[in-house]
Protein backbone atom coordinates (compact mmCIF):
# COMPACT_ATOMS: atom_id res chain seq x y z
CA UNK A 1 0.00 0.00 0.00
CA UNK A 2 1.52 3.49 -1.24
CA UNK A 3 1.65 6.28 1.46
CA UNK A 4 -1.19 8.21 -0.36
CA UNK A 5 -3.31 5.27 -0.14
CA UNK A 6 -2.35 4.84 3.49
CA UNK A 7 -3.58 8.44 4.32
CA UNK A 8 -6.78 8.21 2.64
CA UNK A 9 -7.55 5.30 4.66
CA UNK A 10 -6.90 7.09 7.80
CA UNK A 11 -8.17 10.38 6.69
CA UNK A 12 -12.11 8.46 6.68
CA UNK A 13 -11.19 6.48 10.18
CA UNK A 14 -10.04 10.34 11.62
CA UNK A 15 -13.30 11.73 10.04
CA UNK A 16 -15.30 8.92 11.35
CA UNK A 17 -13.89 9.30 14.68
CA UNK A 18 -14.06 13.41 14.49
CA UNK A 19 -9.67 13.59 15.44
CA UNK A 20 -9.30 16.81 14.53
CA UNK A 21 -5.56 17.08 14.86
CA UNK A 22 -5.09 13.70 12.72
CA UNK A 23 -7.59 15.45 10.94
CA UNK A 24 -5.10 18.43 10.34
CA UNK A 25 -2.25 16.60 9.83
CA UNK A 26 -3.48 13.82 7.07
CA UNK A 27 -4.63 16.71 5.05
CA UNK A 28 -1.44 18.61 5.24
CA UNK A 29 -0.12 15.70 4.01
CA UNK A 30 -2.04 14.48 1.06
CA UNK A 31 -1.23 18.25 0.29
CA UNK A 32 1.76 18.04 0.29
CA UNK A 33 1.50 14.78 -1.56
CA UNK A 34 -0.45 16.28 -4.56
CA UNK A 35 2.28 19.29 -4.59
CA UNK A 36 4.99 16.97 -5.04
CA UNK A 37 3.11 14.27 -7.46
CA UNK A 38 2.40 17.96 -9.77
CA UNK A 39 5.28 19.35 -9.17
CA UNK A 40 7.40 20.10 -13.05
CA UNK A 41 9.29 16.71 -13.66
CA UNK A 42 7.63 14.14 -11.03
CA UNK A 43 5.53 12.59 -13.74
CA UNK A 44 2.40 11.76 -11.66
CA UNK A 45 4.56 9.73 -8.83
CA UNK A 46 6.47 9.58 -5.74
CA UNK A 47 9.28 7.11 -5.32
CA UNK A 48 9.24 5.99 -1.43
CA UNK A 49 12.65 7.89 -1.01
CA UNK A 50 10.34 11.59 -1.87
CA UNK A 51 7.71 10.17 0.34
CA UNK A 52 10.11 9.92 3.91
CA UNK A 53 12.12 13.35 2.22
CA UNK A 54 8.65 14.75 2.33
CA UNK A 55 7.39 13.88 5.41
CA UNK A 56 10.48 14.79 6.88
CA UNK A 57 10.17 18.43 5.68
CA UNK A 58 6.42 18.57 7.46
CA UNK A 59 7.97 17.26 10.64
CA UNK A 60 10.52 19.91 10.89
CA UNK A 61 8.48 22.82 9.96
CA UNK A 62 6.77 21.92 12.91
CA UNK A 63 9.37 21.99 15.13
CA UNK A 64 10.19 25.08 14.05
CA UNK A 65 7.05 26.02 14.41
CA UNK A 66 7.09 24.23 18.00
CA UNK A 67 10.36 25.96 19.48
CA UNK A 68 8.79 29.63 18.41
CA UNK A 69 5.41 28.51 19.74
CA UNK A 70 7.07 27.29 23.41
CA UNK A 71 9.25 30.61 23.04
CA UNK A 72 6.52 32.86 23.01
CA UNK A 73 4.60 30.90 25.77
CA UNK A 74 1.59 29.53 23.47
CA UNK A 75 0.73 26.59 24.85
CA UNK A 76 -2.22 26.33 22.56
CA UNK A 77 -0.57 26.07 19.58
CA UNK A 78 2.47 24.27 20.80
CA UNK A 79 0.20 21.71 21.31
CA UNK A 80 -1.29 21.64 18.22
CA UNK A 81 1.92 21.26 16.66
CA UNK A 82 3.27 18.47 18.78
CA UNK A 83 -0.30 16.47 17.86
CA UNK A 84 0.35 16.72 14.19
CA UNK A 85 4.43 15.95 14.67
CA UNK A 86 2.50 12.88 16.35
CA UNK A 87 0.85 11.84 13.48
CA UNK A 88 3.36 12.50 10.61
CA UNK A 89 5.86 10.29 12.84
CA UNK A 90 3.79 6.99 12.50
CA UNK A 91 4.40 7.28 8.72
CA UNK A 92 8.25 7.60 8.89
CA UNK A 93 10.44 4.46 9.14
CA UNK A 94 11.58 3.69 12.90
CA UNK A 95 14.35 5.94 14.14
CA UNK A 96 17.27 5.12 15.14
CA UNK A 97 18.32 5.26 18.97
CA UNK A 98 21.11 7.63 19.68
CA UNK A 99 23.68 4.04 20.43
CA UNK A 100 22.85 2.66 17.27
CA UNK A 101 23.21 6.08 15.58
CA UNK A 102 26.21 6.49 17.52
CA UNK A 103 27.61 2.52 15.93
CA UNK A 104 26.69 3.71 12.26
CA UNK A 105 28.19 6.96 12.63
CA UNK A 106 31.48 5.58 13.74
CA UNK A 107 32.15 3.22 10.93
CA UNK A 108 31.41 5.75 8.60
CA UNK A 109 33.55 8.01 9.92
CA UNK A 110 36.37 5.13 10.05
CA UNK A 111 35.36 4.11 6.54
CA UNK A 112 35.77 7.68 4.88
CA UNK A 113 39.18 8.19 7.33
CA UNK A 114 37.53 11.54 8.75
CA UNK A 115 39.95 12.41 11.84
CA UNK A 116 38.45 16.14 12.54
CA UNK A 117 35.51 18.66 12.39
CA UNK A 118 37.25 19.83 9.44
CA UNK A 119 36.36 16.39 7.91
CA UNK A 120 32.79 16.65 8.80
CA UNK A 121 31.50 17.55 5.17
CA UNK A 122 32.62 14.01 4.02
CA UNK A 123 31.04 12.33 6.88
CA UNK A 124 27.50 13.83 6.38
CA UNK A 125 27.35 12.73 2.86
CA UNK A 126 27.62 9.87 3.49
CA UNK A 127 25.65 9.70 6.57
CA UNK A 128 22.68 11.51 5.27
CA UNK A 129 22.64 9.12 2.11
CA UNK A 130 22.83 5.80 4.48
CA UNK A 131 20.49 7.35 7.35
CA UNK A 132 18.03 8.93 5.19
CA UNK A 133 14.45 8.65 7.03
CA UNK A 134 16.07 6.80 10.09
CA UNK A 135 17.12 9.70 11.57
CA UNK A 136 17.21 13.37 11.46
CA UNK A 137 19.95 15.48 9.75
CA UNK A 138 20.44 18.14 12.98
CA UNK A 139 21.04 15.09 14.77
CA UNK A 140 23.09 13.28 12.79
CA UNK A 141 25.28 16.62 12.01
CA UNK A 142 25.26 16.81 16.24
CA UNK A 143 26.58 13.32 16.69
CA UNK A 144 29.31 13.38 13.82
CA UNK A 145 30.80 16.87 15.39
CA UNK A 146 30.81 15.11 18.86
CA UNK A 147 32.40 12.39 17.21
CA UNK A 148 35.01 14.20 15.87
CA UNK A 149 35.52 16.68 18.39
CA UNK A 150 38.69 16.31 20.14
Amino acid sequence: MSLEQKIMADLKTAMLAKDEAGLRSLRAIKAAIILAKTAEGAGGTLKEEDEIKMLQKLIKQRKDSLEIFQQQKRADLAKKEEEEIAVIEKFLPKQLDAAALRSILSRIISETGASSVADIGKVMGIATKELAGRADGKTIGATVKALLAP
